[in-house]
């Protein structure tokens, strides 16, 4: 009996390399802001495949960039802070390629 080609393999390891590759894009991060009527945010976060977002990077930057809040997720990915005066942005860093960062103009009571 003769050994398969390299040919003959080559669409079982492109299908295999596709079905890894559509499963390594199944973790993508999920996060949102709210405005409440009392001046708060309210900011939940996760992933697509349903993971929790307990331990992520949360930073809240002025206008400018500079750092007014670092800290991480809680474990209920649920975070809560009082919305800064003037332009700011909120940022959920779950490491390259997974990153989120809202504006404060786009959230909205």
């Amino acid at each position: 009996m003769r050994p398969a080609s390299r040919t003959a393999a080559a669409p079982a390891i492109l299908l295999a390399g596709a079905f890894f590759a559509a499963g390594a894009q199944a973790h993508t991060p999920l996060f949102a802001c709210y405005g409440n009527p009392d001046d708060t945010v309210f900011c939940e976060g996760g992933f697509s495949d349903g993971s929790s977002a307990a331990g992520i990077a949360l930073r809240i930057l002025d206008g400018a960039g500079q750092v007014l809040v670092e800290t991480s997720m809680p474990d209920n990915s649920e975070f809560e802070f009082e919305k800064p005066d003037g332009d700011y942005r909120v940022v959920f860093d779950a490491g390259p390629g997974h990153v989120i960062e809202i504006d404060g103009a786009d959230i909205f009571d």
